[in-house]
C-alpha cells in the first residue's frame, strides 16, 4: 500500500466527531449493549455479531411510524428464510411525510434557471390530492404505477401518493427510450403511467408525446396515462379534488414499494422488488449515521429518476432534510452550474460521479476559488471507484474540510455495503467503512475470507433491505442465480474489493470483467486510475481479449482536445501503468476512440465493448446511454 494510500487526506475534528449522530448512536448502543464502544470497529462488530439488537436500535432510534409493533425482529433463518420485523405494521410513504411544516421541504431546479419550492406542509396537501386522484381511478394496494420522467416534484408527489395506498412505484427516465422503457414497464404491468410531455437538456428540448402515446398502447394494462408537462397535461385534473388528509394503508413491513431494474445490459431487465420496512431502517442509517445528516441540513444528489440514487436521495425526506432535485444536463450552461446551486441553495451534502468530479478536473475548474462553498459538509460519489486524482483535486480545489464519501452498494439492495463515516479519516482510493449491520468479506477463489488481499465482494449475514423477490420469480429461481449461484446463502455482489488495515474498502472494479493476463486477477479500476490521471486522458476503458491461448489486456482511451494517440503517448501511458502497479497490468494494445459506453447511471460497461470487439451482437443497446459509442470498436480478433 503506498505512503498516499497510509496518510488520511482527512481527520474529522473532535468537536465534529462528538457532535455526529454516529458518536451520539454508539453511545446509546453502549448503554443498549452494556460495553463500552470506544471506536467505530467496536460498533461495526456489535452490529453484526448481534444483529436482532442492532436493527431493533435502529427501529427505535429511527422513530419509525406504525400502527402494529413487530412480535419479533429476527425470525428464520439464512439469506433466503429470514423474516424481519414479523408482525409490524406500517406505511412507507407516512414515515417520509411524518413533518407537515412550513420548513421547505423541496427545492426544484432546472438546467433553464427555473426554481420552485414546496414546504413539508404544500408537498403533504399535493400527495394527499393526488392520492385521491390515483384512487378515484382505481389504483388499490398491490397495483403498479409507473413513470416515465426526467427528475421534478411531480415525480416526488406521485411516488408518494401511490406508496401511500400500498401500490408500487417502478421509475425511468426518458433516455432510456421507448424500447428501453417498455423492456421494464412491459413485465410489470402498470395500471397508471405518469409521463412528462416534453423536457430539456443541453439547451435542447424534446417532445416525448408520441413517444408516451406509443408506451400507453402497448400497455394494456393502463387504466389512465397522466400527462404532466405539456400542453396536453393532466396532471392538475388528478389533482382537483378538496382531500386534505392522506389516508395511508397500514401495511406488513415488508410489503412491496418499489420495482427497480437491473441494468439490462447482459439481457432483459430483471425487476427487483424492494420493501417498506427496510428501505426505511437502511436510508435512515445511511443518511442519519453515516451521512450525518439532520432536519438543518440540504442535500442533493445529480441524478434521473431511473437510478436508485433518485430512491436513496428523497429517503432524506423521513429526516426533515430539505431535498434539492436538479433536472438537466449538470454542464448546461457550464460546469459551474451544480456548484452555483451548493453557493445558492446552501447546500450540506452533495452527490455525484467520479466522472463529473474527473471532468471539472480537467477542465481546470477551481470551485472552492470561485464559489461560496461554506455550507458544504459532505461530498458523496458512487457509480465507480474514485480515483486518487478525485480524492486530491476535492481537497485542493473543492474544500479542505470536508467529508469526501464514496459510497457502493445498488440497486440490488437500494442502499451501501460500504460508505462514509462522520468520525473517520478518509484515505485516497477507499470508501471509508463497511456499513453498519451489513456483514461484508472478501472472499478467496475457494470461498474463504480474506483477512488481506483482494477477492470477491459477499455479504454473509442477511439484512432488511434484501430484495423481497423478483417480479414474476415465483420460485425465486431468478432471485438465487443473481446472487446465490456461486456461494449457497452467501450473497455474491459480483465487486471485486481489498477490505484494507484501517477497515475501508478499495472497489477494483466489476468481478465479471476482471482481466486475467496469464491467470493474474486484475481490477480494471487498477488500470482506469493511473491512465485517466494523465492530463491527456479524459476517459478510458478496459477489457480483457482471448488471445493465443491467453487473455489480452486491450486498453481505449478518449483524449483531450484534439490530441492523437502517438507512439510516445502510447510508451507514457505503458510506462505510468507499470510504474504505478506491476508489467502484468500494462495493456498490449491502446487505442484511440472519442466516446467510452455508459449505461445510463454512469456506469462504464466493459461487456458490451467485449462483444462489441468480438464481433458478438449486443443484446440491449437501450440499456446504453449512448450505444452508439460502440461503433468505434471494431473486431480486434485478427490485429495485434
Amino acid at each position: 500500500m503506498s505512503a498516499e494510500k497510509q496518510t488520511p487526506l482527512w481527520v474529522p475534528s473532535d468537536e465534529r466527531c462528538i457532535a455526529s449522530n454516529m458518536q451520539r448512536f454508539m453511545r446509546k448502543a453502549s448503554t443498549s449493549a452494556g460495553k463500552s464502544f470506544q471506536i467505530y470497529s467496536d460498533l461495526y462488530s456489535w452490529s453484526i455479531e448481534h444483529p436482532a439488537d442492532f436493527w431493533e436500535l435502529i427501529w427505535r432510534e429511527s422513530q419509525i411510524i406504525h400502527s402494529a409493533s413487530y412480535t419479533s425482529v429476527i425470525s428464520g433463518q439464512g439469506m433466503l428464510g429470514t423474516t424481519w420485523f414479523e408482525g409490524a405494521r406500517l406505511n412507507f410513504a407516512e414515515n417520509l411525510l411524518r413533518y407537515r411544516d412550513s420548513r421547505v421541504a423541496l427545492v426544484s431546479l432546472n438546467e433553464s434557471g427555473g426554481r420552485e419550492e414546496l414546504t413539508f406542509a404544500e408537498l403533504y396537501s399535493a400527495v394527499a390530492k393526488c392520492a385521491a386522484g390515483l384512487k378515484k381511478l382505481g389504483v388499490t394496494k398491490g397495483d403498479r404505477v409507473a413513470a416515465y420522467t426526467t427528475n421534478i416534484p411531480q415525480a416526488l408527489i406521485a411516488m408518494l401518493a401511490t406508496t401511500s395506498i400500498g401500490a408500487l412505484w417502478s421509475s425511468c427516465s426518458p433516455d432510456f427510450g421507448l424500447s428501453g422503457a417498455l423492456a421494464r414497464f412491459e413485465q410489470i404491468a402498470p395500471t397508471v403511467l405518469f409521463g412528462i410531455g416534453a423536457y430539456t437538456y443541453q439547451g435542447k428540448r424534446y417532445d416525448c408525446r408520441g413517444r408516451l402515446q406509443k408506451l400507453s398502447d402497448n400497455l394494456p394494462s393502463l387504466k389512465a396515462t397522466i400527462t404532466i408537462c405539456s400542453e396536453s397535461s393532466n396532471w392538475d385534473d388528478l389533482l382537483d379534488n378538496d382531500t386534505e388528509e392522506v389516508a395511508f394503508e397500514q401495511l406488513p413491513f415488508n410489503h412491496p414499494v418499489y420495482i427497480m431494474y437491473s441494468s439490462g445490459t447482459t439481457g432483459a431487465p430483471k425487476c427487483i422488488v424492494h420493501g417498506a420496512g427496510g428501505t426505511l431502517l437502511q436510508h435512515w442509517k445511511e443518511h442519519s449515521l453515516h451521512t450525518n445528516l439532520s432536519s438543518d441540513d440540504v442535500i442533493t444528489y445529480y441524478t434521473t429518476c431511473g437510478w436508485m440514487m433518485w430512491n436513496w436521495l428523497i429517503g432524506a425526506l423521513g429526516i426533515g432534510a430539505t431535498v434539492v432535485l436538479y433536472d438537466g444536463s449538470p454542464a448546461q450552461p457550464n460546469l459551474a452550474t451544480l456548484w452555483r446551486a451548493i453557493e445558492a441553495e446552501r447546500i450540506t451534502a452533495f452527490g455525484t460521479s467520479p466522472k463529473f468530479l474527473t471532468t471539472c478536473q480537467k477542465r481546470g475548474l477551481q470551485p472552492s476559488q470561485e464559489h461560496d462553498l461554506s455550507s458544504l459538509k459532505t461530498i458523496l460519489s458512487t457509480g465507480s471507484p474514485l480515483t486518487a486524482e478525485n480524492f486530491r483535486w476535492v481537497y485542493d480545489s473543492v474544500k479542505s474540510d470536508l467529508q469526501l464519501s464514496s459510497i457502493s452498494g445498488g440497486t440490488d439492495i437500494l442502499s451501501c455495503f460500504m460508505l462514509g463515516n462522520p468520525i473517520l479519516p478518509v484515505y485516497s482510493e477507499e470508501i471509508q467503512c463497511r456499513g453498519l449491520g451489513m456483514k461484508v468479506e472478501a472472499f478467496d477463489d475457494h470461498g474463504k475470507p480474506l483477512q488481506k488481499g483482494v477477492g470477491e465482494l459477499v455479504c454473509t449475514a442477511p439484512f432488511p433491505s434484501q430484495p423481497v423477490c423478483f417480479w414474476n420469480d415465483a420460485d425465486q429461481s431468478l432471485y438465487r442465480a443473481a446472487y446465490f449461484e456461486r456461494y449457497p446463502d452467501v450473497w455474491q455482489h459480483g465487486d471485486f474489493v481489498e477490505i484494507t488495515e484501517h477497515g475501508g474498502v478499495i472497489v477494483y472494479g466489476r468481478s465479471d470483467t476482471t482481466l486475467n493476463p496469464g491467470g493474474v486477477r486484475i481490477g480494471a479500476a487498477e488500470i482506469y486510475n493511473p491512465v485517466e490521471a494523465l492530463p491527456e486522458i479524459i476517459d478510458s476503458i478496459v477489457i480483457g481479449q482471448k488471445w493465443k491461448d491467453d487473455i489480452r489486456i486491450v486498453l481505449f482511451v478518449v483524449l483531450r482536445d484534439a490530441l492523437t494517440l502517438t507512439d510516445s503517448l502510447r510508451k507514457t501511458i505503458k510506462d505510468t501503468i507499470r510504474a504505478k502497479t506491476t508489467p502484468r497490468h500494462v495493456p498490449a494494445l491502446i487505442r484511440q476512440v472519442t466516446d467510452i459506453p455508459r449505461t445510463i447511471s454512469g456506469k462504464k460497461v466493459e461487456m458490451a465493448v467485449l462483444r462489441a470487439v468480438n464481433g458478438q451482437t449486443q443484446t440491449n443497446r437501450d440499456a446504453l446511454a449512448n450505444p452508439e459509442a460502440l461503433e468505434q470498436f471494431c473486431d480486434l480478433s485478427e490485429t495485434h
